[in-house]
């Protein structure tokens, strides 16, 4: 009995030391895995403060890049605005170069006109059919304006009787209308006239279904006793433009 108890004792003693052992190895691995848990928190801290650094960055960048594009558009708005403003004023300044050439021109034809009145020198004198002058109307139809003149001696005033015809074809047959039959306000066969240099004639004319307009007669003739007249025939060709 005395021999069994040191034996126990022993066996105690070997307990004791493995379970001293097994709480050292549970304390080393908790204290590993904390030491682990602490090493990854730092880890990702350090991670998240890099991140944030980059995502400061990125915004000031972002940030940079939008001022440049707004003051890009902004120049861009500018240029644009600047050149529709340029070619409206090089489109201004063409039309008004264009009105002022057409004027110089209509001067010149004016001046021409008044002067071969006035001062003619190797132009026959007398009853002048100067021009007659035909536009299509939004209506469909025609505006025509004829001028007659005195050349030379204008001491009196002219007065008579002048008269338009319209030659061309209709089904194939060669015919001739009177400006009356084709223009609302003409009703004789010749329209009067008085004057001293010159006078415009105005009116309009609607051309009948079916006929082809080639010429346009004009007769003007003095009143009194002693018949005097101008005639001239006008290419309708070449009074309308197509």
């Amino acid at each position: 009995m005395v021999g069994a108890a040191p034996q126990a004792s022993k066996r105690g003693s070997v307990g004791l030391r493995w379970l001293t052992l097994a709480l050292a190895c549970g304390t080393f691995l908790a204290g590993g895995y904390w030491a682990g848990v602490q090493h990854g928190t730092d880890s990702e801290i350090a991670r998240l403060g890099q991140v944030e650094v980059e995502r400061d960055q990125l915004e000031a960048s972002a940030t940079k890049l939008r001022k440049k594009y707004q003051a890009a558009r902004q120049q861009q708005i500018s240029l644009e605005r600047g050149r529709a403003i340029d070619e409206q004023a090089l489109n201004q300044t063409r039309q008004s170069i264009v009105a002022l050439e057409t004027r110089n021109a209509q001067l010149r034809s004016d001046l021409g006109f008044y002067k071969k009145i006035m001062a003619p020198a190797s132009v026959a004198k007398g009853l002048q059919i100067d021009r007659l002058s035909i536009d299509r109307n939004p209506e469909g139809g025609f505006d025509f304006r004829l001028v007659l003149t005195q050349v030379g001696n204008n001491k009196r005033y002219q007065s008579g009787v002048v008269a338009v015809n319209l030659v061309g074809r209709s089904g194939g047959s060669a015919e001739g209308i009177p400006l009356r039959d084709v223009s609302p306000k003409t009703d004789d066969l010749g329209i009067k006239f008085r004057f001293r240099y010159f006078q415009d004639i105005n009116g309009s004319l609607t051309l009948p279904d079916g006929f082809e307009p080639l010429e346009v007669q004009v007769v003007a003739q003095l009143g009194g006793k002693e018949i005097v007249q101008a005639e001239r025939t006008f290419l309708w060709s070449k009074l309308v433009a197509n």
